[in-house]
């Protein structure tokens, strides 16, 4: 476990502040980094049998989180909201860093969240088995698809990427 990393997650608060310490993990846990991320926020629909938390556009510079799980979580257990973000944020994170298979960012981000946060971290256990807590990220019996994808940014961001913006 990282005592470092585990404090500066229990100090976040916001999406971006949670950005940062995915950026952190990522950097202390395998030497990569990369700026200029931005965050986009959308209703990408309820699949409780086909979770969709959030996609990132190969070749692009943005993030697109689905805010349905970030409302139901609200709802229905609000301490997995951090680690959730912070599960969600690190997988697309290591897509945008050019690891493209599915099959092997769920198992790198497996590995870097129980370094980082041990075996029976609420983000570990995500990282483990998303499905288990799907009553929790869907609402139970309904499924819709969004009529027409509006993504609204998340102002200040990837912070320390863009220190020169004073």
């Amino acid at each position: 476990m990282d005592e470092q990393l585990i404090k500066l997650f229990e100090k976040a608060e916001t999406l971006s502040d949670i950005f940062e310490v995915v950026k952190a993990t990522v950097e202390k846990t395998t030497g990569k980094s990369r700026g200029g991320i931005m965050l986009g926020l959308a209703n990408l629909g309820n699949q409780p049998n086909g979770f969709f938390g959030a996609f990132y556009p190969v070749g692009s510079n943005i993030i697109v989180m689905n805010n349905v799980p970030l409302q139901r979580i609200k709802e229905t257990d609000p301490l997995l909201w951090k680690p959730y973000v912070f599960h969600v944020q690190l997988h697309e994170y290591m897509h945008s860093l050019g690891y493209l298979s599915e099959s092997a960012v769920r198992l790198r981000v497996l590995t870097i969240t129980k370094n980082v946060f041990g075996n029976e971290h609420p983000a570990t256990l995500l990282a483990a088995n998303t499905e288990r807590f799907i009553p929790s990220l869907a609402y139970p019996n309904v499924s819709w698809q969004p009529k027409d994808l509006k993504i609204k940014l998340v102002e200040d961001f990837d912070r320390s990427s863009a220190s020169y913006f004073a």
